[in-house]
This record gives C-alpha cells, structure tokens and sequence, in this order.
C-alpha cells in the first residue's frame, strides 16, 4: 500500500512538474513575440508587425471608438504607415511586461514622437495582448486620448 501511495505522489508530482514547464515555455514564447512586436513597431516595420496578428485580430483603441473593432492585416498596416507619415520619428519604449496566464501578456510602454510642427508628444499606453497558437488575437489598448481642441 505504501509503494501504491509512493507512486501516486511520484506520478502527480511529475504531472504538475510538466504542467508548469509546459505553461512557462508558453509564457516565454509570448513574452518574447512581444518584444519581437516592439523592436519591429520601432524599425517601423508595418508589415512584418502586421504578420504576428491573425487575419483578423480584435482591436480595442481609443482612436477606434469604444468598442471592440475587428482588423485585418492590411488595415493595420495601413493605419500604422499613415500614423508614421504623421510622426517619423515614432517609438515605443517598454516600461514594464506581465505576462498573465498562458496566452496575455500586458505591457506598459510610452509612445514618442515628433510631429510636423515640431511638437513632441509623450503618451503613456497599456496594452493587453491576447495570444494563441504563436499569433496575436487580441491587442486591447488603453490610453487618454484627451484632445484639447473640444
């Protein structure tokens, strides 16, 4: 009964051993994908960034409305080459990255650049990215999108 035990224990201990090596591989996979994201985001390198989305990736962020907006690739790097006509010299610096669970990973970063005018912009974001399957699903970003014109 002893040796019955003794095994239980030892085929348990082996299966949660294994769980966890196999959940913190994942966490690594997405954790570096998200540093892959922002050396691309800043070699303003839109299509390539747009290929570590699915086709149609859900999209949060201010500057799409309220809700959850889905996006293809192209629209992607559509906006993100009109925005880096805007701002050439755009960049993401990484504050803090925490990954949640097998597939998010939440990053806090501040955005720079430069626009037309000479005026510079500093904006701090949060970003929660949803990943499955070595693909980013979801990309919820949150920022203050104050315009002090209104």
């Amino acid at each position: 009964m002893k040796s019955i035990k003794s095994l239980f224990f030892l085929l348990i201990s082996f299966f949660l051993i294994a769980c966890c090596k196999s959940s913190c591989e994942k966490s690594t996979e997405n954790e570096q994908l998200v540093q892959q994201y922002f050396e691309l985001f800043n070699a303003h390198k839109w299509k390539e960034l747009s290929e570590l989305y699915i086709e149609n990736a859900e999209f949060k962020d201010p500057s799409l409305g309220t809700g959850i907006v889905k996006q293809s690739r192209q629209d992607f790097f559509k906006k993100y080459s009109e925005l880096n006509q805007v701002f050439p010299d755009l960049k993401d610096e990484i504050k803090q990255i925490y990954v949640s669970g097998d597939k998010n990973v939440i990053v806090e970063f501040v955005s720079t650049g430069t626009a037309p005018d000479n005026s510079k912009f500093e904006l701090p974001i949060c970003t929660i990215f949803t990943i499955k399957n070595g693909k980013i699903t979801k990309d919820l970003t949150y920022y203050d999108n104050f315009d002090e014109t209104k």
